[in-house]
């Protein structure tokens, strides 16, 4: 047995960035625990945020939590972009984990879209 947001190759690849999130968190330095955290909770909330959109039968409330789970994404990358800049964190998880989020926001953007022009269809029938 399945969740249906489970099925989604966007929340598989979530899944793997929140991985990869944690491997970068606990590679950087103790000084760094605000960023540390911040990754973290994105990431987290990257995948929340999916499953909520999944999990709801109002498209506006759909794109809502799709929007919500793609800024965390751009969020994220922000916090890797930092880390690569302040040479915080081997490059080569970095650039795994942005690979990673373009794929995301890519694939969350694609949905927001189809919704978005499903709803405008709707609408004007």
């Amino acid at each position: 047995m399945y969740f249906e947001f489970e099925k989604l190759d966007v929340y598989r690849v979530t899944l793997e960035f929140v991985a990869a999130a944690d491997d970068i968190a606990e590679s950087l330095p103790k000084d760094r625990r605000y960023l540390k955290d911040q990754l973290r909770r994105g990431a987290n909330s990257i995948a929340a945020n999916l499953a909520e959109g999944v999990g709801e039968y109002s498209s506006a409330e759909k794109v809502r939590f799709y929007r919500m789970s793609r800024r965390s994404a751009v969020e994220c990358a922000s916090h890797l972009l930092a880390c690569r800049r302040l040479a915080l964190v081997e490059d080569a998880l970095i650039t795994r984990g942005l690979d990673q989020l373009l794929r995301i926001v890519a694939m969350e953007t694609s949905m927001i879209k189809s919704i978005s022009a499903k709803t405008l269809e709707n609408r004007n029938r």
